[in-house]
C-alpha cells in the first residue's frame, strides 16, 4: 500500500503516513470552514460534510493519538462573541454536542454510554429525547428567583451580554414562580416560528429591508440588535432545556430538571421523551423526523442525553462535548440548479478558492446562489486521495448539478448530470496567476490548493490578514470590522497592523481624514471616530494568547496561540523561541506537530514579518500570560493506567485525570512519572519497576486524587 492518504479506507487499514496526510488536509479545511462560517459570517461548506469531515478526523485522531494536535479543530467551538455588546464569561462552558448520523451510531454512543459506566447490557440507561432547535443559544442567570442576566454562547467561554434584549421575549420569565434555588443558570435555545418568520419577511421587504434567509437568522439578528426596542418587536420564542452554573438542581435526573423549568414558568418543549432502550430512542427520532414539516419551528434533529444526572457527572467531557448526550443530525436537503460561473476568492494565506455561482434555488427553504467548489482537483473529480469523485466527472460552468445542504451553510455541489451538458460547456482552468494581483499562483506539492506567490504585498492578502487581525477572536478592535478595513486600506489609511494603532495621532497631525464620506455622501460622525479610537487604545495591551493568534502564523489558531501562551507565559520568550528555529524544542511542545512547527519558524524568519512586527511593538505590549494553575496532586505528570481496573472503567479513569491536569499515555516510558496498576497489569507494571517510576494500585490512586 503506497502513503497516499485514502479518505474512503476504514481508519484500521491505513497507515501512520497516510493518517498524519490525511489530518493536515482535514485539519486545513475545517479551519478553513471555521473561519469562514465563525470570522467572517460567510459559511462554505454544508453542514453535513462539516460534521463527515471532523468525524473522520477524529477517528484518525483516536486511531494515532501522537498525531493529534492540540489546536486540532475537533477540540473547538463555536464563534467568538459578537462586537458591539459586552462581553460575560460563562462560568460553566457552553459546549457543543457530537453528532450521529444514522441508527448504528445512536446504538454505539449507547454502548459507549455502558462501558464507560460499566454496565452490563441489562442494565437499564434511560435517554431522553428532545427535538434540536434550530435557533439560538441563550444562557439566563436568575438571582433569587430574578432575572439578571442574559448571554449568547458565542464562542463557548465568552459571549454577549443580551440582558435587554432577552427581557422583552415573552417566553421568558423576568421572575421564576415556586421553589427555586437562589443561584440559577437557565439554558435553552431562542428561535422565531416559521409563520411569524414569513410574516416578518413580508413586512421587511414592503420597507425595502434586508430579507432574511431563514428563521434561524432572523432570530439571531433580532437577538443581537443594539436597540432592545428593535428587538422588542420581534416575534421571538424560547424553549427551556439545560443549566449552567447553579447552587442545587431540583431533581436527580435530566428530565426532572426539565419539569421543574416548567413549573418555574418556562416553555419546554412538549416532544421530549424519555426513552429506556435504544429502540424506543430511533422509534421517537422517526416520529419527529415525520412531524419535522409539521413543527412550527425549525429543527435539524434529536437531542439524546443520558437522564441520571450522576452518571452525566461520572461520563464528563470531552475537549468539547458532553459523553452523556449526542445530536442525531436528520439527513440533507437536495435540489438541481444551473452552475453559472466558477469565480475565485482569494484567501488571507494566499489560498485560491473556487466558487459556484449558482442559479438561486430554494433548498429546504433558504435560497442558495453560491457553492463551494474547495479546489481545482475537486472540479476536476479528483478526490483528495487522487482517487475519482462523482465517478470522476467534472464540473463546467453551465452544467446541470445537483447541490445539498443540511443546516444554515453555503452548500457542496454534489454531482452534475451530463445528459443536460450544453455544447459550449468547456473543461474548468484554474488560473496560475493571482485575479487580485497577478502574481504566479502555485500549487506546491502536498497541497490540494493553488496559491498567490505575492504575500501580504497582494492586496487580497494584506485586506483578509487584517481582517484577521482585528477579528473577534484576535484583537477585537470594536468598530473596526470586516468593512472599515476593507474601506480603510482602499484609501490607504491602513496597510499593516502597526497602522491601526497610529491612526490618531496621524488623524490630530492632519495626515490623514477619517470624517470620510460614504456612497450616499454621509460623513462619519465625531462619536464614532472617538469611539473607535477608544477600542483600539483598549488593545494596546492585548492577551498573549490572543495577539499570537492575530500575527496570522499559518496553522496557528486560536488554541495553538493558547498553548503557546502557556508554553512561553512572555512574547520576549515566546519571540526568541520562534527566532532562533529551534525546531525540535517547539516540537518537544506536546500538540505542536511538525507542520506547524515549520509554518512558525518560517514566520519568523521572513524579514518582512519581523520589520513589520518591529513596527507593531513600537505601539502595542503584549501581556504576560498566566502559569497553568498547580492545585492538583498529578497537574503536569504523565500517567498510565495498566491492568484492570474495579471501581471505575478505564475511560472514566482517564477522563478524571486529564480533567485534573495529567497527561495520560498508552505507554511507560522514561517520561512516564505515575503508574496506575490494576490486576492483571503485566509488562507495563514490570517496565515502570525496572525505571524506577511510582506505582500506585487502584485505591491508592482514588485516594491520591480525592476520591
Amino acid at each position: 500500500m503506497s502513503d497516499t492518504p485514502i479518505k474512503d479506507l476504514p481508519v484500521s487499514e491505513i497507515t501512520k503516513a497516510q493518517a498524519k496526510a490525511e489530518i493536515g488536509l482535514l485539519s486545513g479545511g475545517l479551519r478553513r470552514a471555521n473561519t469562514a462560517y465563525h470570522t467572517h459570517d460567510a459559511p462554505e461548506i454544508a453542514d453535513a460534510e462539516y460534521d463527515a469531515m471532523k468525524a473522520r478526523l477524529l477517528a484518525l485522531e483516536e486511531a494515532f493519538p501522537d498525531l493529534a494536535a492540540k489546536d486540532s479543530p475537533t477540540r473547538q467551538v463555536g464563534a467568538a462573541p459578537a462586537e458591539g455588546f459586552a462581553k460575560v464569561r460563562h462560568r460553566v462552558a457552553m459546549l457543543s454536542l457530537s453528532n450521529a448520523f444514522d441508527d448504528e451510531e445512536v446504538r454505539d454512543f449507547v454502548d459507549r454510554v455502558r462501558r464507560f459506566l460499566s454496565l452490563s447490557a441489562d442494565d437499564p440507561v434511560a435517554i431522553t429525547a428532545e427535538p434540536k432547535i434550530d435557533g439560538v443559544s441563550l444562557a439566563l442567570r436568575y438571582e433569587n428567583g430574578v432575572l439578571v442576566e442574559a448571554a449568547t454562547r458565542g464562542d463557548g467561554t465568552e459571549g454577549e451580554n443580551v440582558t435587554a434584549n432577552a427581557r422583552t421575549i415573552t417566553d421568558i420569565p423576568h421572575t421564576l414562580t415556586g421553589g427555586f434555588p437562589d443561584v440559577f443558570e437557565v439554558r435553552g435555545e431562542v428561535y422565531m416560528a416559521k409563520d411569524a418568520f414569513a410574516e416578518m419577511n413580508r413586512q421587511q421587504e414592503a420597507a425595502g429591508q434586508k430579507i432574511y434567509a431563514n428563521p434561524r437568522n432572523f432570530a439571531a439578528g433580532s437577538l443581537r440588535q443594539l436597540d432592545p426596542a428593535i428587538t422588542a418587536t420581534r416575534p421571538l420564542s424560547f424553549f427551556a432545556y439545560a443549566w449552567g452554573d447553579h447552587e442545587a438542581l431540583p431533581a436527580e435526573t435530566q428530565s426532572g430538571v426539565v419539569a421543574a423549568f416548567a413549573s418555574w414558568g418556562f416553555k419546554t418543549n412538549p416532544l421530549t421523551k424519555r426513552c429506556d432502550s435504544v429502540e424506543d430512542l430511533l422509534e421517537h427520532y422517526r416520529m419527529i423526523e415525520g412531524q419535522r414539516a409539521q413543527l412550527p419551528y425549525d429543527i435539524d434533529g434529536v437531542v439524546y442525553k443520558v437522564d441520571r444526572l450522576d452518571w452525566q457527572v461520572r461520563l464528563g467531557f470531552r475537549s468539547t462535548t458532553p459523553r452523556w448526550a449526542i445530536a442525531h443530525k436528520f439527513p440533507a436537503e437536495y435540489a438541481t440548479t444551473v452552475l453559472e460561473k466558477i469565480e475565485i476568492q482569494v484567501g488571507r494565506t494566499g489560498a485560491l478558492s473556487p466558487v459556484a455561482r449558482l442559479t438561486p434555488v430554494t433548498v429546504g427553504g433558504v435560497v442558495v446562489s453560491n457553492a463551494t467548489l474547495h479546489n481545482e482537483d475537486y472540479i476536476a473529480g479528483i478526490g483528495s486521495d487522487g482517487a475519482p469523485i462523482r465517478e470522476g466527472r467534472d464540473l463546467r460552468e453551465g452544467d446541470t448539478v445537483t447541490i445539498y445542504r443540511a443546516g444554515d451553510v453555503i452548500p457542496k455541489v454534489l454531482d452534475v448530470d451530463l445528459s443536460k451538458r450544453p455544447d459550449w460547456a468547456v473543461p474548468y482552468v484554474m488560473p496560475d496567476r493571482c485575479p487580485i494581483c497577478g502574481a504566479p499562483a502555485v500549487r506546491e506539492e502536498g497541497e490540494a490548493v493553488r496559491r498567490c506567490t505575492n504575500g501580504l504585498t497582494c492586496p487580497a492578502q494584506a485586506v483578509e490578514a487584517l481582517k484577521h487581525f482585528v477579528s473577534r477572536a484576535a484583537l477585537d478592535i470594536d468598530g473596526l470590522g470586516a468593512k472599515q478595513i476593507e474601506a480603510f486600506y482602499a484609501d490607504g489609511l491602513i496597510k499593516e497592523p502597526a497602522d491601526i494603532f497610529t491612526l490618531q495621532t496621524r488623524q490630530q497631525a492632519g495626515e490623514i481624514d477619517l470624517y470620510r464620506r460614504d456612497a450616499k455622501g454621509r460623513a462619519t460622525n465625531e462619536k464614532s471616530i472617538q469611539n473607535l479610537f477608544a477600542a483600539i487604545d483598549e488593545r494596546r495591551s492585548p492577551d498573549l494568547a490572543r495577539f499570537i493568534f492575530a500575527l496570522g502564523v499559518r496553522h496557528v489558531g486560536e488554541t495553538t496561540g493558547r498553548l503557546f501562551a502557556r508554553t512561553y507565559l512572555r512574547w520576549d520568550a515566546f519571540h526568541q523561541a520562534m527566532t532562533t528555529g529551534d525546531r525540535e524544542a517547539i516540537l518537544a511542545i506536546d500538540g505542536v506537530g511538525a507542520i506547524l512547527a515549520d509554518a512558525a519558524i518560517a514566520f519568523f524568519a521572513d524579514p518582512q514579518n519581523e520589520a513589520a512586527l518591529d513596527r507593531l511593538l513600537a505601539h502595542v505590549t503584549p501581556q504576560d500570560a498566566e502559569a497553568p494553575a498547580q492545585e492538583s496532586p498529578v497537574a503536569g505528570k504523565t500517567v498510565v493506567f495498566t491492568g484492570t481496573l474495579e471501581k471505575m472503567s478505564r475511560a472514566e479513569a482517564k477522563a478524571r485525570a486529564e480533567a485534573l491536569g495529567a497527561k495520560v499515555s498508552g505507554s511507560v516510558s522514561a517520561k512516564t512519572d505515575l503508574v496506575v496498576a490494576g490486576p492483571g497489569a503485566g509488562s507495563k507494571l514490570k517496565k515502570a519497576a525496572e525505571l524506577g517510576i511510582d506505582t500506585l494500585d487502584e485505591d491508592s490512586w482514588l485516594a491520591l486524587v480525592g476520591g
